[in-house]
């Protein structure tokens, strides 16, 4: 019996001691949970039990607002009072004393307890800690005096730019926000990274205009002022080519090259960044620019080759010549050669010499001949030597040397079985097969390269072989498909009156047939080659009035979208188009750079 009133005390003293010590964390959560309903004179009693009796540290801010709220102004200038005195190398508490002096309606006097906060600043510590509690209350322009003290005191080992910067920024005060990020640079180039991070944030091609034209004004003005002091170039080269201003990059950029005697160095890099977003003709004037300087300078060769791909990516890619830019080009070419000579570093010359020679400017004896040539070159590389007999198997094919052209692929594909090269080629035979009417062997072959390591390879593999499949689905008659084939073929072969006429001759004998979205698609593809855009646009869209839900539907969606907003310059309609494709084709493979496009035609800030 002793013993069972022992374990009874004892258990009642462990109850007794849970609820003691379990009391403070409970009276924090009504605390807590008081002040976040706004119920601040609930929260009162229990901040100011806890903050007397707990921790008067962790408390403070919340009982001191409660006071505030409840207008106990009296008590809230005691307790921050209190603060002060124990805390005398904290002058954020001052800061609090003049919030206490605003809330009871006496400005005059918050304004000098604030400006007495700034004078109290003695270390760089105690900066952070003042301009963020003025920032609270957004008092933004004690927030700058505190800065600034902090930039004396320092004696500008730190200036305190970026920070200041941001204050500016949220006060809208654009001008002064530019300038101490540009200040900044007057002390140590080596900040530029991080003013690029910080203007990024702010600027660029997506941000408001007027905003882009104050950094470049300024720039220009410091430019100016100090043409020395090259890192403001640099940083205007950078602002313009964030926001495309690519004219304008290589003006600056030629003027610092010529400053600072780099022999074309940063124009060629930035040559070929022209090159890559497509704007040629920038991209040219820089490369000229760098053969300018003579043989001597090392990038001179470089820039010749170059400055040929520009051209070749502006006629084969964009579709962007004339007649007399194809024979310039061929003249550039061969001169281009003449002058580096025949070797295996410059086969990728011969190439693309041979594909305009053959399918633009109609010599493909020329190109045939050439690309024989280029083959035996010694120490040509073997992969570069399957990619001339690729090309001589393309000319051959579009001569009408079909087994021959069939024999060159094969040989590629025998000798890359495994590699991406050897995939294109196997696809090239098998499409071979399609152009003759062997359509059951070309599909087999289509349907191993659906595993292609290569993404584009196994994409067209997957197209050709549907475009089978659904041909003969229905109906057993190969003869539509035929007839399809051979004006693909004549496509290819730079036939297209011819292609055209086969194309129409299936909706005449064979009305209604399945493959009349691909008719629409392939004479689609045809006006695009001849610029002919708005052709082109019409056969988009009747295909998606009668074929949208088809296999092809997202395929005629995108082109058109495309066409709307580079060529019609029709931005809602391309904004709506890349819309419906997202939503009605969430599984195309153009959903991500539809949705790419739609954002930036919205106004979205694109990283």
């Amino acid at each position: 019996m002793k013993y069972i009133k022992y374990i009874l005390f004892f258990f009642a003293f462990i109850f007794v001691n849970q609820n003691t010590f379990a009391q403070p964390s409970t009276d924090e959560q009504l605390a807590s949970q008081f002040y976040q309903n706004k119920e601040f004179d609930k929260a009162l009693d229990y901040y100011e039990k806890l903050y007397n009796k707990k921790s008067p540290q962790i408390f403070y801010q919340p009982y001191l607002n409660c006071l505030l709220e409840t207008k106990d102004f009296k008590k809230a200038e005691r307790i921050v009072k209190k603060q002060i005195k124990q805390n005398p190398d904290a002058p954020n508490f001052i800061v609090d004393l003049g919030t206490v002096y605003t809330r009871s309606e006496e400005p005059e006097k918050a304004r000098s307890t604030w400006e007495s906060a700034v004078k109290a600043i003695k270390m760089d510590d105690q900066v952070f800690a003042v301009a963020n509690s003025f920032i609270s209350i957004r008092q933004y322009d004690f927030a700058i005096s505190t800065y600034l003290k902090g930039r004396k005191i320092s004696q500008n080992n730190y200036p305190f730019s970026f920070e200041l910067a941001d204050v500016y920024n949220t006060k809208g005060d654009k001008i002064a926000m530019i300038n101490e990020y540009l200040d900044v640079l007057d002390l140590q180039d080596s900040y530029i990274q991080s003013v690029q991070n910080a203007l990024q944030s702010s600027f660029g091609s997506d941000a408001d205009q007027k905003q882009n034209e104050l950094v470049k004004t300024e720039l220009l003005r410091r430019i100016s002022k100090n043409p020395d002091k090259t890192i403001y170039s640099e940083l205007l080269i950078w602002m313009q080519i964030q926001l495309k201003d690519w004219e304008g990059a290589f003006v600056q950029a030629k003027a610092l090259d010529k400053r600072k005697k780099e022999e074309g160095n940063r124009v060629m890099a930035l040559a070929i960044l022209f090159s890559q977003n497509e704007a040629y003709d920038v991209a040219i004037k820089a490369f000229n620019y760098v053969i300018s300087k003579g043989p001597e300078v090392y990038y001179y060769t470089n820039a010749r080759i170059e400055l040929l791909n520009v051209y070749y990516q502006k006629v084969v890619t964009k579709g962007i010549y004339t007649s007399l830019d194809l024979t310039e080009l061929e003249k550039n070419y061969v001169s281009t050669i003449a002058e580096l000579g025949k070797s295996a570093s410059t086969v990728p010359l011969l190439k693309n010499l041979a594909h305009l020679q053959a399918f633009y400017l109609n010599k493909t004896d020329d190109a045939k001949a050439l690309l024989e040539e280029a083959i035996q070159l010694p120490q040509l590389p073997a992969v570069t030597q399957a990619e001339c007999k690729i090309e001589l198997a393309d000319i051959l094919l579009m001569t009408g040397d079909i087994w021959e052209a069939s024999l060159r692929y094969s040989q590629v594909e025998k000798a890359f079985k495994y590699d991406a090269i050897g995939q294109e080629a196997k696809f090239r035979v098998a499409r071979i097969s399609y152009y003759t009417g062997d359509f059951k062997w070309a599909q087999a072959q289509l349907d191993v390269l659906k595993g292609a390591t290569a993404k584009l390879i196994a994409n067209d593999a997957l197209d050709l072989s549907l475009l089978i499949s659904d041909a003969l689905a229905i109906d057993s008659n190969e003869a539509p498909l035929a007839i399809f084939a051979r004006a693909d073929l004549l496509a290819f072969q730079n036939k297209d009156d011819q292609a055209k006429i086969s194309l129409d001759s299936i909706n005449t004998l064979f009305p209604n047939h399945a493959l009349a979205d691909e008719i629409l698609y392939k004479k689609a593809q045809i006006a695009l080659k001849h610029l002919q855009y708005i052709e082109a646009a019409t056969f988009y869209e009747e295909l998606l009035k009668n074929y949208g839900d088809d296999i092809l539907g997202d395929d005629a969606m995108f082109k058109l979208a495309d066409l709307n907003e580079n060529q019609f310059k029709n931005l809602e309609k391309a904004k709506e188009l890349y819309q419906q494709l997202m939503e009605k084709h969430p599984d195309s493979l153009y959903v991500v750079e539809a949705r790419k496009r739609f954002r930036k035609l919205r106004g979205d800030s694109i990283n």
